[in-house]
């Protein structure tokens, strides 16, 4: 019996049908490049200060000197959260006494910001950190609170674990996704689930314009994070699935992922120009609308519907596609008992814990979890850190998002020619060893700091886009799809964590850089444990499994069996497409 490539060879390899799918569907990735990253400006904390109210008696000199100051990165810089007691630099003003002559500052009471803050609009006009109601504040006269700061976010002072918390729970939602995107593709197909997620993406991006709180903000976050994945997993399966072998390795590997950075790229453009949270949050959502027409272009996957009994629907699509490769398709293309029906062939069962069966995988999973989720608190970390580099944030975002392509590129080169374990340890140790370095540049040398940083961010995107491929690779056949899905689930853990190795930053600058930079480098020392790869036919069962270096095993009689027999399957993965 023939199976599904062979029964569609006549169409080719890429002909105008294939690349209608590639473009189309890579295209519709990009959204999720600007809507994944967008946290980097609405959750953006600006510089701020204690606010004191208009209507407090202060002299210009007093109100000049009600906030004390603090060192920074060696200056001086007014504090966040606390100023001077209002009530008694009032009674000092009233007196006519100057600070810093007559009153020693350093003996003065503190409280905390009582009527709020003010926010610098220097680089953002406003984010969901400085966000406040419609009506405006009144003051209410020296050390009284204001009710209407309750309109107020302010995600600063006590409150400044909840800006990461935001992204975190959005990474949550990227978690939960994952978990159903594939079972609900599996029942209600690949087309169907992939524009209702977008929709879902859109619909709910839409919807946080109108957050009233930050309650409100973050449960709807949760819902785009879901939408999100769902729909770049439901893209990436209906492409593998649709297009022929040798281009199924260029979309997985490089189509998806440049796509992805392109809408990544197109993030710091927007922001630069629009500086309102809300009005850049709805730009930001309007090109989800224009991948609507997409659902006339793009079809349901054969395989999928062949799967499901519906074998006229499969040869319809297939004959549209070899009429658009200028191909005449046969009248009948296959008969449903040509095809092999897989759901009926009878197979060993397995669960999650074979996972942890024998001692060799069960080393395997444990490094493939570490190694995933450290790859991801490097890579999310990087980028969500952004605003925290020197110089201009927009042009470190968009630097942030380019780096990304020549690494899918050597990632996808180094795929092809050269050992999995030794291409994925160079890449962390590079991306690591520069983030230690960072710590060590000059103050005035700033520039020079976001280029190592740049370079960090290279050496982990390559590892991430090889990850993939090899972790497929490491398990058979049999737990293939459950041991990446673990280390799939890992690297979403890593994610949600990330957000809080960037809120240390605000202790010591260069603490998110030093514990990166040397998990990233101990997570490449693991990898030259794990066994290579590249080269080496694909394992089909447990037994089969390469073997995890110093490890001593006795060997099975299933292994001896196969190594006499030279039963190992001759594929050898080269792309996620498995």
């Amino acid at each position: 019996m023939r199976d599904y490539d062979e029964v569609t060879a006549f169409l080719g390899e890429w002909g105008p049908f294939q690349r209608l799918i590639f473009f189309l569907l890579s295209a519709s990735i990009i959204p999720n490049g600007f809507n994944g990253m967008s946290a980097v400006f609405l959750t953006a904390t600006p510089e701020h200060r204690c606010r004191v109210p208009d209507a407090a008696n202060l002299s210009s000199a007093w109100r000049n000197h009600s906030v004390p100051l603090r060192m920074q990165d060696g200056r001086e810089v007014p504090h966040n959260c606390r100023r001077y007691r209002l009530a008694a630099i009032a009674n000092f003003s009233a007196l006519g006494l100057e600070p810093g002559r007559d009153v020693d500052l350093e003996q003065l009471e503190q409280e905390s910001c009582l009527d709020g803050w003010e926010f610098s609009q220097d680089v953002y006009l406003s984010t969901i950190v400085t966000e406040v109601g419609t009506s405006s504040l009144l003051g209410l006269g020296p050390g009284l609170i204001n009710p209407l700061l309750l309109l107020q976010w302010n995600l600063v002072c006590e409150d400044d674990w909840k800006a990461p918390l935001t992204v975190s729970l959005f990474f949550g939602g990227v978690l939960v996704g994952s978990f159903i995107s594939g079972q609900l593709s599996d029942r209600f197909g690949r087309k169907n689930v992939l524009f209702v997620t977008m929709a879902m993406q859109t619909g709910f991006s839409f919807l946080q314009i109108f957050s009233k709180n930050f309650e409100m903000f973050s449960v709807l976050f949760v819902l785009v994070g879901m939408g999100q994945i769902s729909n770049y997993v439901a893209a990436f399966v209906l492409g593998t699935e649709i297009l022929g072998k040798s281009v199924r390795i260029i979309f997985s590997t490089l189509g998806v992922c440049i796509f992805y950075a392109i809408g990544y790229m197109m993030l710091p453009l927007f922001a630069y120009f629009i500086r309102d949270w809300r009005m850049l949050l709805l730009a930001l959502t309007l090109p989800g609308l224009l991948c609507a027409a997409l659902w006339w272009f793009i079809p349901e996957s054969p395989r999928w519907l062949i799967s499901q009994g519906r074998f006229k629907e499969a040869e319809v699509i297939i004959h549209r596609a070899a009429k658009i490769n200028g191909i005449v398709a046969p009248s009948a293309i296959f008969e449903p008992s040509e095809l092999q029906d897989l759901s009926s062939q009878e197979q060993q069962s397995h669960s999650i814990l074979d996972l942890l069966r024998t001692r060799n995988i069960r080393v395997v999973t444990i490094m493939s979890i570490i190694l995933w989720m450290t790859i991801a608190v490097g890579y999310f970390g990087l980028s969500l850190d952004t605003p925290n580099l020197h110089g201009d944030v927009y042009l470190n975002c968009f630097l942030s998002a380019v780096v990304e392509v020549p690494a899918y590129v050597l990632a996808w080169l180094l795929l092809q020619h050269l050992p999995r374990r030794y291409s994925m340890a160079t890449a962390l140790f590079l991306g690591g060893s520069v983030l230690l370095f960072v710590q060590l540049v000059p103050p005035d040398l700033y520039y020079l700091s976001t280029v190592l940083v740049m370079v960090g961010k290279f050496g982990v995107t390559a590892a991430f886009s090889m990850v993939y491929v090899y972790t497929a690779e490491l398990y058979p056949t049999v737990v293939r799809n459950m041991g990446v899905g673990v280390s799939s689930m890992a690297s979403r853990l890593g994610s949600i964590l990330s957000p809080y190795f960037i809120y240390l930053g605000a202790y010591d600058r260069f603490l998110p850089y030093i514990l990166m930079g040397s998990l990233t480098i101990l997570t490449a020392i693991l990898t030259l444990f794990l066994p290579e790869s590249f080269g080496m036919p694909l394992p089909d069962t447990i037994d089969q499994m390469l073997r995890v270096k110093g490890i001593k095993y006795r060997q099975t009689p299933s292994h001896t069996r196969m190594l006499k027999d030279g039963e190992e399957s001759p594929t050898v993965l080269k792309s996620t497409a498995f």
